[in-house]
């Protein structure tokens, strides 16, 4: 089942979330390029669980690859999360359910069989894209050794 966002806290707090992009930002533009650069094809923005709404960010179908470009703040990682002070238990509530999406859809591919990689903005674009070529490399090693 998926979990369900709180309301935004304020009609300015719900205007701010809406104008943010939340696809095709800076980092999964520069993501994007290198991996292209690197030899790889793939789609973006997919749906690929089933009954939800939920897409990957990249997606490598023949590999069965799913990456998700995960903001800091959104996706509460652990170097950068932080609380707004105003509205902090909403804004608990809100990121704690972004958090457990997060884990439902990663649970929900890798029962269907997909390899799941999660980027954090932070991360270096070149490292990133490093270890979604390394996964596609793995998956083509053992779909010939098989």
């Amino acid at each position: 089942m998926g979990t369900k966002s709180p309301p935004a806290s304020s009609r300015d707090a719900q205007k701010r979330m809406q104008v943010l992009r939340q696809r095709d930002n800076k980092f999964e533009m520069q993501l994007r390029s290198v991996l292209h650069r690197l030899g790889l094809r793939f789609r973006l923005h997919r749906r690929i669980i089933p009954d939800r709404t939920r897409t990957a960010d990249i997606v490598l179908p023949t590999a069965k690859i799913a990456v998700f470009v995960d903001g800091c703040f959104w996706h509460s990682c652990p170097r950068h999360k932080s609380l707004p002070k105003a509205n902090r238990d909403w804004w608990r509530t809100k990121l704690a359910t972004n958090v457990a999406r997060d884990r439902d859809s990663d649970r929900a591919l890798r029962r269907s069989g997909w390899r799941v990689i999660r980027v954090w903005e932070h991360e270096k674009v070149e490292l990133a894209a490093r270890r979604i070529l390394k996964a596609a490399h793995d998956f083509k090693r053992s779909s010939i050794s098989n």
